[in-house]
């Protein structure tokens, strides 16, 4: 868990006022963690921090506020009626774009919930720890003190073309925390109207010239409407360097792919690095069922993150 400053600027230049609710401590069952997170404002929320009545309450809660922070215990059992036997301090901090403008994106974001005063040792050391060997702290409640870390990118993934199947990725993917999406198409009347936030949205006549600013550490899902453009985005990106990379297609396109792309110069095991076909076949050929499978592997692959010799889509 950490703390999503980006999603949180979006959430106030889209609604104004925003409330942030999270668990700060725990003692017993909880539906969920420290450091899970909700965003409120008036007629929506996004995030959860466990469903069921606390997350309702609290929700409402957050609407009334008035005190730029406020800290509360929740019993679960007797306050809420929910079947888990444990307890849950929340914070929940008001935020505007005056208050997000003092906000610098530091890796750790640590701030007194009650009552201003010095920083408390235990915080200056986490924070010195970071500093000095890059070890970001799990969020947690110490002294007085919120102590989270920023919200970092751990997967990069570029996502090529948006027709149905990428639109669908999409919406299974963006919810998920520490991804960073670029989704490329030929043309912007490609994209839907609204897409999730953060997702950078990148439209060229010929994408395959994007190839180069891709980072060398990133994934990638091809689902372009173009075979040909298929094909030239694996070799563009076969001359590139990429970690992990995946085809949507039958058996008989990457067949069809393999030697082409051998005729082109690359080596078999290079070839290999492509997984094709992706997805799960046996979920269906509905746009939606098609990107659960795709999704279902590009989770796998971080468990499988230097396993394989091939992709991790395979």
């Amino acid at each position: 868990m950490a703390f999503d400053l980006a999603g949180l600027r979006a959430a106030v230049a889209r609604h104004g006022r925003v409330s942030r609710v999270v668990i700060a401590a725990t003692q017993g069952s909880t539906p969920r963690e420290v450091g899970a997170a909700m965003l409120v404002w008036e007629g929506g929320q996004s995030g959860s921090i466990g469903g069921g009545a606390l997350e309702f309450e609290l929700a409402r809660l957050a609407r009334r506020q008035t005190a730029p922070r406020r800290l509360s215990r929740h019993a679960l059992g007797p306050e809420m009626g929910q079947c888990c036997g444990g307890a849950v301090e929340v914070l929940s901090e008001i935020y505007t774009a005056a208050e997000l403008e003092l906000m610098t994106d530091q890796p750790v974001i640590a701030r007194a919930v009650e009552k201003a005063g010095a920083m408390p040792l235990a915080v200056s050391r986490l924070i010195a720890l970071e500093r000095a060997q890059g070890i970001l702290p799990e969020p947690r409640l110490i002294q007085g003190w919120m102590v989270e870390p920023l919200k970092r990118p751990t997967r990069v993934l570029w996502i090529w073309g948006a027709g149905h199947v990428g639109r669908a990725l999409v919406q299974v993917l963006a919810p998920l925390p520490g991804l960073e999406i670029t989704w490329i198409d030929t043309d912007m009347a490609r994209f839907p109207k609204e897409t999730p936030d953060g997702i950078s949205v990148l439209a060229a006549h010929d994408p395959v010239r994007l190839v180069g600013h891709a980072p060398q550490r990133a994934e990638h899902l091809i689902l372009t409407y173009s075979h040909a453009l298929d094909l030239e985005l694996c070799h563009a990106l076969l001359g590139h360097g990429f970690a992990d990379a995946g085809l949507i297609g039958s058996a008989t396109k990457w067949a069809r792919f393999a030697r082409r792309l051998a005729d082109l110069g690359h080596g078999a095991d290079q070839i290999a690095r492509i997984a094709c076909p992706i997805g799960t076949p046996g979920l269906g050929k509905h746009p939606q069922m098609i990107a659960i499978g795709v999704a279902a592997q590009f989770l796998g692959a971080a468990s499988n993150a230097g396993t394989k010799a091939r992709s991790s889509f395979a």
